[in-house]
């Protein structure tokens, strides 16, 4: 029987600016397969490093920001890669930033962009980027996400965060 193998080799973090007067979402314009699209900070989990650690670091090369605060969405983009007959399930990952943080691209993007939620949901071209901005959008914009899901960005590598539900357990 053949199975089809699931990955976790990547990440994703959406830059929000929920203090501008309409709240908005930091999208770049790929110039990689699929290039011309417009999407958020995405990139591979190096062998040394967890998924928040690959986060920090991709926001860093792809834009020049040094991220001070990072929550877990307590989500993942999934898909079907079809020349790999494998799935791909990237966890996601939300950073507030002012909307005139200065951004300095790498050669990944040839443009960057603050959209309108409704904007960018009708701009990204893969479901669970849509997905993921009305999951955000309601969970980081219209509620007060739980404390719980800020990511420790001083935690050591012994702290592997397995125990986050029982420290969040009264």
């Amino acid at each position: 029987m053949s199975q089809v193998p699931v990955f976790c080799q990547a990440t994703t973090v959406f830059l929000i600016d929920k203090n501008s007067e309409e709240p908005q979402v930091l999208l770049f314009r790929r110039l990689d397969p699929p290039a011309n699209t417009w999407g958020q900070v995405a990139g591979a989990i190096e062998a040394d490093e967890t998924a928040w650690q690959a986060a920090l670091r991709e926001v860093r090369e792809e834009t020049g920001i040094i991220l001070d605060e990072l929550w877990s969405a307590d989500a993942d983009i999934r898909f079907y890669v079809p020349e790999k007959n494998s799935f791909s399930i990237i966890p996601v990952f939300v950073a507030h930033i002012s909307h005139d943080t200065p951004i300095k691209l790498n050669g990944e993007h040839d443009a960057y962009q603050w959209f309108s939620f409704a904007d960018a949901k009708a701009l990204v071209s893969f479901p669970g980027q849509r997905r993921m901005l009305e999951l955000i959008e309601e969970e980081f914009i219209h509620r007060t996400p739980t404390p719980h899901l800020r990511i420790n960005l001083s935690q050591s590598d012994e702290d592997d965060g397995s125990d986050l539900y029982a420290r969040a357990s009264p």
